[in-house]
């Protein structure tokens, strides 16, 4: 999947775009990481029972030149998409799933398109 300027997630609502006033440092304040190709990798838990085994995490990786993203939300190994807002589990892993977004929102590294 190449990277997006905008990115809905299946079952989601909401369209996710990249923040025009992104920066590299806010990226690393939220977790993300720098892979070996200069781009920067976030994987967090959407299991807030058991965070360090979760049956669901949010994976971001935005491009070196910050203008593009991939996002998705995956099973535990990572391996398998997965669509978050279906299944038992659905309330829990959608609400923890908002909550990081909002905080991307809000530190201005995503903005919410619609």
């Amino acid at each position: 999947m190449a990277y997006q300027a905008s990115v809905q997630v299946p079952g989601d609502q909401t369209t996710y775009a990249i923040s025009p006033n992104i920066k590299k440092y806010s990226l690393i304040d939220l977790g993300f990481e720098q892979t070996r190709q200069g781009n920067y990798k976030y994987t967090g838990s959407l299991d807030r029972t058991n965070p360090f085994k979760p049956a669901a995490k949010l994976q971001i990786t935005v491009n070196a030149e910050l203008t593009g993203f991939k996002m998705d939300t995956v099973s535990a190994n990572g391996l398998r998409k997965i669509n978050i807002f279906t299944g038992p589990r659905s309330e829990e892993f959608v609400t923890q799933y908002h909550f990081i977004l909002d905080e991307m929102v809000a530190r201005e590294i995503l903005t919410k398109v619609s």
